[in-house]
């Protein structure tokens, strides 16, 4: 009767794990092909947007300006424009702006000339006629070259903003705008940015996902930007110019808040 027993015993056991493994296999079989359904065009998926926003002070302020004279000869006008730039850049250097902080954009030279007609000989019309006297067209003369020179400053102390654009437009700057005010070290607010639109486009996500009556799945799809590749950045510019520097500028200028943006589009697939 124990040997009986025991037989039975090891014959009921073998029917549990047969039973048990047979629920798993099956088991087993339908998540694989969820699995496989997964990325397939054979999947149903949701796709939710989501946008995130950080606003921070900015930190620097770029200005930019030209210097640009005319002389008879090439040497003459860079001579007028080494000139100025040689009292711009004492200015900025005391004003504490370290050379690394500013950039010479380009340099150019190019010959200007004026239209000159030809001087027609003096002769009688036909009164009649009315008609014009044609004695050719005229010609373009050399009258001298234009130099310029175009330079970025970044100034790290953003409340001297001001101070510097009225100095640059006292020294006979050619043209003068900004200050664009930026953040020097967004990468971190970028990132934030992006963390904050992902989470809006999730709970939209799983918010959907129980008004159908589904699970969300796996990402399928994942897209930043809007087709920008990246975080959006927004600036207000004020612009000013070296015919405007006749009225004191502002000890300083308002500098706001930057907006940094990042919108993404996620794809979820549903079971």
């Amino acid at each position: 009767i124990p040997n009986q027993y025991v037989k039975n015993l090891y014959k009921v056991v073998l029917v549990f794990l047969i039973v048990i493994s047979l629920f798993f296999f099956v088991k087993l079989l339908a998540e694989l092909k969820s699995y496989s359904m997964m990325g397939s065009s054979n999947a149903n998926t949701i796709t939710l947007s989501g946008h995130g926003e950080v606003n921070a002070v900015p930190d620097i302020a770029n200005v930019y300006f030209t210097i640009r004279k005319e002389a008879k000869t090439v040497k003459g006008a860079q001579s007028g424009v080494t000139e100025i730039e040689k009292k711009a850049l004492d200015f900025l250097k005391s004003k504490n702006i370290a050379d690394k902080d500013i950039k010479t954009e380009y340099v150019s030279f190019y010959p200007k000339y004026n239209y000159v007609r030809a001087v027609c000989p003096q002769i009688e019309t036909n009164s009649v006629s009315g008609m014009a006297y044609n004695c050719g067209s005229g010609k373009q003369v050399l009258a001298g070259y234009e130099a310029s020179e175009s330079i970025t400053v970044k100034i790290r102390n953003v409340d001297d903003a001001g101070a510097i654009m009225q100095g640059l437009g006292m020294i006979g700057v050619s043209d003068l705008s900004g200050p664009n005010f930026t953040i020097d070290k967004e990468d971190a607010l970028k990132a934030e940015a992006r963390k904050k639109a992902i989470n809006d486009a999730r709970e939209k996500a799983q918010v959907l996902a129980e008004d159908l009556g589904v699970s969300l799945g796996r990402i399928a799809n994942f897209s930043e930007g809007n087709g920008y590749g990246g975080p959006i950045y927004y600036a207000k510019n004020s612009m000013m110019s070296a015919d405007a520097v006749s009225a004191p500028a502002p000890a300083e200028i308002p500098k706001g808040e930057n907006t940094i943006s990042s919108d993404v589009t996620i794809t979820y697939e549903i079971r």
